[in-house]
């Protein structure tokens, strides 16, 4: 079975996929964590992200899996834990803009699609229920109003040790808003099949509960 977790930046896509496939016992994919890897490691090497051809031979040689130690899911890229490095401000200003790349979403698409291949999988991300996953059983498009989005990122940051101005992050989602819903391949799109959820007033452990009731009804 296939669930794809589609929705902008700070709607709590990530929290409930974990949560989701921790629930039903199914392998969870980030997709927005491997952008992030491949955000990561173009910075790290000061690579020109405007320079193509570095970003193609890149995007085809990176490495990128998953591993669960002590009940968390990290992210290794290059053989390297990068879970919490690609989690900066730096790489949450760029990662639209490389994940807005035709070439490079095609080939982290195959990558995403070849993971979710063998098994029963919870994927989260902007272009799952149209591109990587269109043959999911269950659509879900997350979604929740910028305030509470940016609060809510404002609240992840500050516990990674960030100072961080609340309208500056308001300004930088639009943003991202405005990149993901208007880029070319794969923009972010509620989709005809789509179960939309607000969970702007919605706790963690409701959305959870309503996802899992929608999902059992067909299990």
């Amino acid at each position: 079975m296939k669930i794809a977790i589609d929705g902008p930046a700070g709607a709590g896509k990530s929290t409930i996929a974990k949560l989701v496939a921790k629930k039903l016992g199914f392998i969870y994919i980030d997709t927005g964590a491997m952008y992030r890897a491949l955000t990561y490691i173009i910075i790290e090497n000061k690579i020109d992200y405007q320079d193509n051809q570095q970003l193609y031979q890149l995007a085809n040689s990176i490495n990128i899996h998953f591993e669960n130690h002590s009940n968390t899911q990290r992210i290794i890229c290059n053989g390297k834990d990068v879970t919490e490095k690609i989690r900066t401000p730096q790489v949450n200003s760029l990662v639209s803009k490389i994940a807005a790349i035709n070439e490079i979403r095609e080939i982290m698409v195959q990558k995403q699609q070849e993971m979710a291949s063998q098994k029963d999988v919870v994927m989260d991300g902007r272009d799952i229920g149209e591109c990587v996953l269109p043959d999911a059983e269950f659509k879900f498009y997350i979604t929740a109003s910028l305030e509470e989005r940016a609060r809510r990122r404002l609240i992840e940051l500050k516990n990674q040790g960030y100072e961080v101005d609340f309208e500056h992050l308001k300004k930088d989602l639009l943003e991202r808003d405005n990149l993901d819903k208007n880029r070319g391949v794969g923009a972010l799109k509620i989709l005809k099949d789509s179960i939309v959820i607000n969970t702007s007033e919605l706790t963690i452990d409701e959305l959870l509960d309503k996802i899992i009731s929608i999902v059992q009804e067909d299990l």
